[in-house]
């Protein structure tokens, strides 16, 4: 079964965390969701990025808000796909959790979907994980195919109101 890791640097992040953990469970995808803060918890981090692979992960989904190191931290230490989900944050509307987290040095890439977009991050994980299992790729085409139907539906619903 596929394994996708999520942390958050604060359990306030969860509610950001919510739709990724969802889809990936729609898919039938395990996670693993964990608290960790590369700046007030570094040693967890380091110890969960060492074992990721060990522990069965294939991709890792981190959010965080403000200077959002979290997703490079852990990029870092694994060879595996991050990707960064930046949280809004009070100060700059998350403006500053998305240039930190795609501002990477280079040889340390993480990719980044929006501000609180968890359903994305979500997602944009399936998408990696499709590669290697069909079944995910299967259901992600039956996903848009269901998406397309819906936006065709409701624009067939506006022309016949207009």
């Amino acid at each position: 079964m596929a394994k996708v890791g999520i942390l958050m640097g604060s359990k306030s992040d969860f509610e950001v965390v919510k739709p990724a953990v969802a889809v990936l469970k729609k898919f039938g995808v395990e996670t693993e969701v964990r608290v960790i803060s590369a700046h007030r918890t570094p040693d967890e981090a380091h110890d969960f990025a060492a074992s990721a692979k060990q522990n069965g992960m294939e991709a890792i989904i981190c959010a965080a808000g403000k200077a959002a190191h979290l997703g490079g931290v852990i990029a870092a230490m694994t060879t595996l796909p991050v990707i960064g989900l930046p949280v809004k944050t009070d100060m700059m509307g998350g403006l500053d959790s998305l240039l930190s987290i795609v501002q990477m040095p280079a040889g340390i890439p993480v990719a980044c979907v929006g501000v609180n977009g968890g359903e994305n991050a979500g997602l944009l994980a399936l998408q990696i994980l499709a590669i290697k299992y069909p079944e995910i790729d299967q259901k992600l085409c039956e996903y848009k195919q269901a998406m397309k139907e819906k936006i065709n539906a409701d624009d067939k619903a506006l022309q016949e109101l207009l």
